[in-house]
């Protein structure tokens, strides 16, 4: 998906295809691949849905509603990247399956430096703020870009850190939504001097169901991610857990067994994450790591076909999907076809509701 720059008419269309309804990042690559481009594509989503099973078509959104959140964008200076484009933040694209689009406000530029995330607890101790605080200055003077999620604690405490050497903050909602409103001059600062990132459009604001999308464009953008505070179920573990399904370095500050705010963290160690006790431990860390990244392959597809066997595999699978995600591998192997087939019938039966294609090669029933 590595090209050059969309002309506006394709930039509208790629818009398009990402907000239709089921379109998610597996099925929007599967369907650039097949059909080339996304008119084409989107003229395809309506038969593709029936055959699945969905009596009517899935909602997609109209010429002047793409051009309408092109036109809000513009209005408050943000500016739209699509996966293979040159601008496109490299260490993203290289995500399987990436984004299909991102917003951006400020340097997108310094998002294709090397970056490191800083994350942690949003009721943090003044401790665990001033280290991390600390820890984006050192990185930022090292040449890395602090990514984090403009929350409280933690994640404002690391862009403060970093202002002065660029800090890109990922939000949950569109590129305009500041939250919390009393981030409102840090995130200003940082639409100034560094880079704010949404995959949602402006206007929209941030819902629970957000941001663990967020989280996953947080470890995305980063070389490795590092957890300063956290408790056993929080954000901030998921956002380890994505790094280490997108191959990325996991960090995490050790803490006193007596604060519930280090649990957490030294549960990551007690996994595997890399023992930090300063800037020093990320830098030797991640020394030489990220110069053999590239972009995956694309999984071999096939074309939509609508044969009697073509159907027939469709309730098949559908079969076999479950609650428990399952790879999509397995899936071929219990339906005895060939993985290219099951991949084309997965797709068609996400686009009816009937199932979610998770990232890493995964389905589940819906």
């Amino acid at each position: 998906m590595t090209g050059a720059r969309l002309s506006d008419t394709e930039r509208r269309d790629w818009l398009r295809l990402s907000r239709a309804e089921n379109v998610g990042p597996v099925a929007f690559r599967y369907l650039i691949d097949s059909y080339g481009d996304a008119a084409t594509a989107i003229a395809a989503l309506p038969e593709l849905a029936n055959r699945a099973g969905r009596a009517a078509p899935p909602r997609i959104p109209t010429i002047a509603e793409a051009e309408r959140e092109l036109a809000m964008g513009a209005a408050i200076g943000a500016k739209l990247l699509c996966v293979g484009e040159p601008a496109f933040p490299p260490l993203l694209a290289v995500l399987d399956p990436p984004p299909p689009l991102i917003w951006t406000r400020g340097d997108p530029g310094i998002l294709h430096g090397r970056a490191v995330a800083v994350v942690g607890a949003r009721i943090a101790s003044a401790a665990g703020q001033r280290f991390a605080r600390t820890l984006g200055h050192e990185l930022g003077q090292a040449g890395y870009t602090v990514v984090s999620g403009l929350a409280r604690g933690i994640d404002g405490a690391a862009h403060e850190g970093a202002l002065a050497t660029g800090t890109v903050a990922v939000l949950g909602g569109g590129p305009d939504d500041i939250y919390p409103s009393e981030h409102a001059d840090l995130y200003r600062r940082i639409a100034e001097q560094g880079c704010i990132v949404s995959e949602s459009p402006p206007g929209y604001r941030a819902q629970a169901k957000d941001f663990p999308r967020r989280n996953r464009l947080i470890s995305g953008l980063s070389l490795g991610v590092m957890v300063v505070e956290a408790e056993l179920r929080s954000g901030s573990l998921i956002t380890a857990r994505l790094a280490g399904e997108q191959g990325r370095e996991v960090f995490a500050v050790p803490g006193s067994p007596m604060d519930a705010r280090a649990k957490g963290t030294n549960d990551l160690i007690r996994q595997g994450a890399a023992l930090c006790e300063g800037a020093a431990d990320v830098i030797a860390g991640l020394d030489g790591i990220g110069s053999g990244m590239r972009e995956p392959a694309p999984p071999p597809y096939r074309g939509p076909q609508a044969s009697e066997a073509d159907l027939k595999l469709l309730k098949t699978i559908e079969a076999l999907l479950s609650p428990t995600p399952t790879s999509w591998d397995d899936l071929a192997r219990a339906a005895g076809a060939p993985g290219p087939h099951v991949y084309a019938a997965l797709v068609e039966l996400s686009l009816a509701g009937r199932c979610e294609l998770l990232p890493g090669g995964m389905a589940v029933s819906v």
